[in-house]
């Protein structure tokens, strides 16, 4: 019998992942607790015992979770180390868009969700929906390991579960990851159904030219959008208005409607409305621009 134990002894690791506890409990947060206390329920018996014991001894190689399975490499008393399998079932889409909405609609929990934490009420939630973040019973779980142990969990199965209590504790994300959400994809599904989105930053003014606006005209419309509203500012670029002849109809001048061809007094500046309107910022031209339209401006009154 001595003779056995000693063959059965677990081969020591060099470098092994070792769990952080010494004694008592492992699990520090109250999503890891939890989950212990959930396989504690099972009523596994010695081997949980037997597995917390290999945790701390550093037995475990290897450990990888995943969406819907971990995976690990455990030493034990063989040379060839057994690899163990601990599998849960994803949630599919669609029940991962109710939980998305649901959390979404907690502006408290997913606003504690985008800020790293990881609150209590989470488990409820996802109940509620069908969504349970742990496993409800043994048999909710795929458990499988390599080594000739007929019980199930085997040690080196429950040492696992233990220093995976450990990696919750770091990133409690991860469990949701088992269950087939990533950190990353849930953040930014919840941002997007709250509507957390950035606007980008607008420049003071806005110039919005019609599509089949030739560039000068272009130009033009851009220097009009920076003058103070008046009844000059406002008339067409194509119409240009200028004050009605002496001893004209007025009211029909201002009239709304269309405008009284009026003829061009040679005594004015043809760039007089350009003259009235401030120098534009340097984002949209500043003087060169002034100069640019005081060309055009010449030149549509030669067309004219």
């Amino acid at each position: 019998m001595a003779d056995f134990a000693k063959f059965s002894k677990p081969r020591a690791v060099e470098n092994g992942l070792m769990a952080r506890s010494a004694r008592g409990d492992i699990g520090e947060q109250w999503w890891s607790r939890r989950f212990i206390g959930v396989l504690e329920s099972f009523a596994l018996g010695t081997r949980l015992t037997r597995g917390r014991a290999y945790a701390r001894k550093g037995q475990i190689i290897s450990l990888e979770i995943d969406a819907g399975e971990v995976k690990a490499d455990v030493q034990g008393s063989r040379v060839t180390p057994y690899r163990v399998r601990i599998g849960l079932k994803k949630f599919s889409e669609l029940v991962w868009a109710k939980a998305e909405v649901a959390l979404a609609e907690q502006a408290l929990f997913s606003a504690q969700l985008l800020a790293g934490q990881f609150p209590r009420e989470l488990e409820p939630v996802l109940a509620q929906i069908g969504a349970p973040l742990f496993p409800a019973r043994l048999a909710d779980l795929d458990l499988r390991c390599s080594c000739p142990d007929q019980a199930v969990p085997c040690k080196h199965i429950a040492a696992v579960f233990y220093l995976m209590a450990e990696r919750f504790d770091d990133d409690p994300f991860l469990l949701l990851r088992w269950r087939g959400r990533s950190k990353t994809a849930l953040l930014e599904r919840l941002r997007a159904l709250r509507g957390d989105v950035e606007e980008p930053e607008e420049p003071e003014f806005t110039v919005d030219p019609p599509p089949t606006a030739t560039p000068g005209r272009q130009v033009l419309s851009a220097a009009l959008a920076l003058a103070e509203p008046d009844p000059v500012a406002e008339v067409s670029a194509t119409k240009r208005a200028k004050p009605g002849p002496p001893g004209g109809d007025a009211v029909a001048f201002w009239a709304a409607g269309q405008l009284l061809p009026l003829p061009s007094h040679p005594e004015l500046p043809v760039d007089l409305l350009l003259r009235q309107l401030p120098v534009p910022g340097s984002w949209l031209g500043g003087d060169g621009l002034v100069q640019e339209l005081a060309a055009l401006y010449r030149q549509l009154a030669q067309e004219d």
